[in-house]
């Protein structure tokens, strides 16, 4: 492989060649990764350290908000850090490594987000048999599924990144390393693999998509029979996550619809999103540890009626 290339390093051009406006990104971006630091933190601790950790429900966000804290790690340091440096280099290794790790981390984000969209199918939809059905052992198997899936989707890009030969020039138009940004390095036609980029990402997201859809499908469905305030309640549980999806997902179909012609202005524009996005993630996801048990108490009875006139 090694034969095939050679470049040892790359170059990012980054989000600007202004040193004001990089100095102003320094500030911006340093305060918003903290911040993300901190809110993740302290959801995983407050979840670790109470009997939360036993719902199902913030099991998974326990997980996601892990995920969603390596997934920000494997670009944010780096983007820090060169926003101060006088050149912005990384290795070919490096490259290669954020590009795995950035892909697997979200892909396992995505599917934790949609596991959790059929957890809140079950406590919507089924109540009376939310503990049979998502047991700790199934939850576990959930997450172990989440993080298979984001090996394979990894993997995949990776494999179609590691392959190609690159021979010059080395300056990558962007702030991190990524797959479409490469092969427009690539000494040869590299057409066909980004259409086979876009197929591994297209399915991922397809599959995710009709996933989540379905499983919302389903609760509007069955809440239509509940009173108001019921519906009110049954909807609150997952209100949260909808806004989390629907934040995440447009980045994600942002940043693939604009990638085959990422401009400086249009990267500032999307880790803003970006870090917008996962920013509130945690807070969103930081329901009151009362809405689980509030919910229950309030669609066992309705289901159980239902269950004696039939």
């Amino acid at each position: 492989m090694e034969n095939r290339n050679n470049i040892t390093e790359f170059i990012l051009l980054g989000l600007s060649q202004k040193k004001e406006i990089e100095i102003l990104c320094f500030l911006l971006f340093l305060l918003c990764y903290v911040a993300i630091l901190i809110g993740n933190l302290l959801v995983m601790i407050s979840i670790a350290s109470s009997q939360l950790m036993k719902q199902p429900m913030y099991f998974f966000l326990s997980y996601l908000s892990l995920a969603d804290l390596c997934y920000t790690s494997t670009v944010t340091p780096k983007l820090i850090t060169d926003l101060l440096a006088a050149k912005k280099t990384i290795s070919y290794n490096g490259c290669m490594t954020q590009l795995f790790t950035m892909h697997f981390f979200g892909g396992i984000e995505v599917f934790i987000l949609t596991g959790m969209a059929y957890d809140r199918y079950v406590a919507i939809c089924k109540p009376l048999q939310y503990t049979l059905i998502m047991t700790r052992q199934k939850c576990v198997a959930m997450i172990a599924a989440s993080c298979t899936g984001g090996f394979l989707h990894s993997f995949g890009q990776f494999l179609l990144a590691i392959f190609v030969p690159y021979c010059g020039p080395n300056e990558i138009d962007h702030y991190f390393c990524d797959v479409y940004p490469l092969l427009k390095l690539a000494c040869t036609d590299a057409a066909r693999i980004g259409l086979l980029v876009i197929a591994n990402s297209g399915l991922m997201g397809l599959v995710t998509f009709v996933v989540l859809l379905i499983s919302y499908a389903v609760i509007l469905y069955s809440v239509r029979s509940y009173s108001v305030e019921n519906r009110r309640r049954a909807l609150s549980t997952c209100s949260s996550h909808i806004t989390v999806v629907v934040l995440f997902c447009s980045f994600i179909l942002h940043l693939h619809s604009t990638s085959n012609y990422f401009t400086r202005r249009q990267s500032v524009c999307s880790f803003l999103y970006y870090y917008c996005s996962h920013a509130q993630s945690s807070n969103l996801h930081a329901e009151k540890p009362g809405d689980e048990e509030c919910h229950k108490e309030t669609l066992v009875p309705y289901c159980s009626k239902k269950g004696n006139e039939l």
